[in-house]
C-alpha cells in the first residue's frame, strides 16, 4: 500500500515538474505596451483588424452574453460610442467564444450600433491575457495600451477613458 501511493505521489510530483518547465509563457500586457494586433469577424462578417484602427482611439470591451455587469455597461458604451465616434474613437466589442446567435440577440436586444466580434478561438483574449469580465484595454492613437480597466463601468467612467484615448 505505501509503495502505490508513493509512486502516485512521485508520479505526481513529477507531472507538476514536467508541466512547470514546459508550459507556455504568457506575457502579462501592461500600460505602454504595443496592443497585440488581431482580426475578428464581426456579427455582419466584416473583418477587423486593429492595427486599420491605428491613429485613432479604440475602445476594446471584453464580454459575455451572461456577464451582468457587461449587460449593465453596453447601453452606456453605445451612447458614448454615438458622440466619439465622429472624433477618432472607435470601439470593438469581443464576445468570448458564444455562438453567433446568442450574440446577436444580445447585440439586437440593446441595439449596439458598434462594431460586435467573436473570440472564438480565445486567441485574442490569450493574447491579453483577460482574466475577469468585462474587461476593457484602451489602445491609444499610436496603438500602445493606455490603461486596462476590469469590472463594470459607469457612464461617466466610459465618456472619461474615451475623451482619454481621443486623438489630438
Amino acid at each position: 500500500m505505501r509503495t502505490t501511493i508513493l509512486a502516485i505521489l512521485i508520479a505526481a510530483i513529477g507531472y507538476t515538474i514536467y508541466n512547470s518547465a514546459t508550459a507556455e509563457d504568457v506575457t502579462v500586457l501592461k500600460v505602454g505596451d504595443k496592443a497585440p494586433n488581431f482580426t475578428l469577424v464581426d456579427l455582419e462578417g466584416k473583418d477587423h483588424k486593429l492595427s486599420d484602427y491605428e491613429g485613432q482611439g479604440v475602445f476594446l470591451n471584453f464580454w459575455g452574453t451572461w456577464c451582468k455587469p457587461c449587460a449593465k455597461e453596453m447601453p452606456a458604451m453605445d451612447r458614448q460610442y454615438e458622440v466619439f465616434s465622429n472624433e477618432g474613437v472607435q470601439v470593438l466589442a469581443v464576445n468570448i467564444a458564444q455562438s453567433d446567435f446568442e450574440v446577436q440577440s444580445f447585440a439586437d436586444q440593446y441595439g449596439l450600433s458598434f462594431p460586435v466580434v467573436i473570440d472564438k478561438t480565445k486567441s485574442v483574449m490569450t493574447a491579453y491575457n483577460i482574466r475577469p469580465l468585462p474587461t476593457t484595454v484602451l489602445v491609444n492613437p499610436e496603438g500602445n495600451i493606455q490603461r486596462i480597466i476590469t469590472g463594470e463601468m459607469t457612464e461617466q467612467d466610459i465618456e472619461g477613458f474615451m475623451e482619454e484615448i481621443k486623438p489630438d
